[in-house]
């Protein structure tokens, strides 16, 4: 990994001032992409499958993906780096230490995909009011965040988390590819685990909305019901569940 020039890495161990990936607060468009465009996180990225797509669908916006296990990011690093994509960069760190290496206003947009729904512990959800609280600190007034999942868990949490929290909801669907609507963005890239799910007849759900920023936040407390494949491991899938 050290040898990508796309890949940026900071443990918690290794937050301080003097260390060059924090340095890069504020100083990706300058420092690394070299233009003004927007900037768009990916959240869990995984293999960087989205991550490269999108930068290939919108060669005029700059993105990062980010994910802690470097084992997977290496398959993204390598392939940006064999095309000479310059609109691509992937960081290895907690999602919850965001704040360290990004400044206010610094991100446009963010994309949440397939990540682990967290059944167990509310705050370590990604769409969760614990991580609205640190986006909003890095992302500009009404930036967007999208969230494409297989879990109807995560759906159903997310939903309830915006209509507490009064977010403007753009886009919404329960059945991503069944929707009459378009949702080209949303279509456009089927990453290797999404067409698993896919192929197994599950549905994927996506959701937009705009984070305004807010002083307050109320947390859903209401009884979801657990998705029930997960229990089995990820590579189970009920034959029950839709």
């Amino acid at each position: 990994m050290e040898t990508f020039h796309n890949v940026f890495q900071c443990a918690a161990c290794e937050l301080n001032d003097n260390n060059p990936v924090v340095q890069m607060a504020g100083r990706w468009r300058e420092k690394y992409f070299r233009n003004d465009n927007p900037i768009v996180l990916e959240l869990g990225c995984g293999r960087g499958e989205y991550t490269v797509g999108l930068a290939q669908t919108y060669p005029h916006k700059n993105f990062i993906g980010i994910d802690i296990k470097g084992a997977r990011l290496w398959a993204g690093a390598k392939q940006a780096e064999l095309q000479q994509m310059r609109n691509v960069a992937f960081l290895r760190t907690n999602i919850e230490l965001l704040e360290n290496f990004f400044t206010a206003g610094e991100i446009d947009e963010i994309w949440i995909t397939f990540c682990d729904p967290q059944m167990k512990k509310a705050s370590k959800r990604l769409t969760s009011t614990f991580f609205m609280a640190r986006y909003q600190n890095i992302m500009k007034p009404d930036g967007l965040i999208h969230l494409k999942t297989d879990s109807p868990f995560l759906y159903t949490y997310t939903r309830e988390m915006l209509r507490l929290n009064n977010y403007p909801v753009l886009e919404d669907t329960d059945n991503l590819y069944a929707a009459d609507e378009h949702f080209e963005d949303a279509k456009a890239l089927r990453t290797h685990y999404e067409q698993q799910w896919l192929d197994r007849g599950m549905t994927i759900k996506y959701l937009t909305w705009k984070l305004v920023h807010k002083q307050t936040f109320e947390e859903p407390d209401i009884e979801i019901e657990k998705d029930n494949y997960r229990s089995y491991g990820r590579n189970y899938v009920s034959t029950t569940n839709n």
